[in-house]
């Protein structure tokens, strides 16, 4: 493999019902920032049926090309068309570094396409950066540069590693939703766009699609939140989340929770903010009854206002808090609720 043929950043453009995902801009806001620090540019891969008026769109969050494979068999999501689209774009196109959302999709497409390509993968990254490898000077290793340096939580979230692909290309990535920022949006963005189709066969290993059932979500998503308020170990039981919840309803948020929690059993796993969980930034978050584990703090510390409430003045939350309580959750919820009330009322 001659790695200097490899030249660019492509990002999966994800899309479903022909719609765009929201991971696939994040992405490409991130592309933007990777491509910069390589002096590369950054194609969007789009694959789907009547997708193409979609390039525009990729156009004004980054892409400088978008690459579209339309063609019937790619309407509906599955493994075996979309892997041989992406695995045969890449064969074609020699990309340096290849990105995918760890969506349920990308989990499924990510993996399967790199062993097609015989490349490595790194999954669920919370931080892509452009750098030496390895990090530090080994003597009698050669340290290369510019390699992307890809970071994601290990053993269960416990640690941080940080992983490079050397020696192989692309250097692939699912990257997890809500870690990174799209751009501002550039009205009026074209894109170069070119259509590709590698051909489909179907073989054994296509499925059948006999029915699509799209399932509705009670529970709003936690990372489309303006204001959190989120409970940890520190309340004690499930019950006292009812406090968070009178004070999430005054503020016109949602109620979101620690890994703890989860492992408890007192919410699902829906509204975990963390590594492990979802990445959020809202504009206000209540860390209520949360020590401030690094692996809960690297998926809320990017929110606008962060408020902490717990009895221990040592607890970690209070080095990322912008206000801190030191005190009892029990009496301080309840009358920061009446407090809010009253103010709200009083308007």
């Amino acid at each position: 493999m001659s790695l200097e043929e490899y030249k660019g950043v492509y990002v999966f453009a994800q899309q479903v019902d022909n719609q765009i995902s929201g991971i696939s801009f994040e992405l490409l806001g991130k592309a933007k920032e990777l491509a910069g620090d390589l002096n590369e540019t950054v194609t969007a891969v789009l694959l789907g049926s009547g997708v193409k008026e979609l390039a525009d769109e990729l156009a004004e969050y980054g892409a400088d090309k978008v690459i579209v494979v339309d063609d019937p068999a790619l309407e509906v999501y599955r493994t075996e068309p979309y892997a041989h689209a992406l695995s045969s774009v890449i064969n074609k196109y020699k990309p340096d570094i290849m990105l995918v959302g760890a969506t349920a999709i990308g989990r499924d497409l990510g993996p399967t396409v790199s062993a097609r390509v015989a490349t490595g993968l790194t999954a669920d990254c919370t931080k892509l950066d452009i750098g030496d490898f390895p990090l530090n000077p080994i003597p009698g290793k050669e340290q290369k540069h510019n390699q992307l340096l890809m970071t994601r939580p290990a053993f269960g979230g416990n640690t941080i590693a940080t992983i490079a692909c050397p020696d192989n290309r692309p250097q692939m990535a699912t990257v997890r939703p809500g870690v990174m920022q799209k751009i501002e949006p550039i009205k009026g963005a074209k894109a170069v766009v070119e259509e590709f189709n590698p051909g489909f066969e179907p073989n054994d290993r296509y499925v059948t699609i006999r029915e699509v059932v799209k399932a509705v979500a009670n529970v709003a998503d936690i990372m489309d939140a303006k204001i959190l308020v989120s409970g940890g170990r520190g309340l004690g039981s499930p019950e006292n989340f009812k406090m968070l919840e009178d004070l999430a309803e005054v503020l016109g948020g949602q109620v979101s929770c620690s890994r703890a929690v989860v492992d408890a059993g007192w919410k699902p796993k829906d509204l975990q903010v963390g590594q492990t969980g979802k990445t959020v930034r809202p504009q206000v978050y209540f860390a209520i009854g949360i020590s401030g584990a690094i692996q809960h703090v690297a998926g809320m510390e990017e929110a606008d206002l962060i408020v902490a409430i717990n009895k221990d003045e040592d607890a970690p939350i209070f080095d990322v808090a912008d206000y801190g309580i030191v005190g009892d959750l029990n009496k301080i919820v309840p009358q920061l609720t009446e407090k809010l009330k009253a103010a709200i009322a009083a308007k």
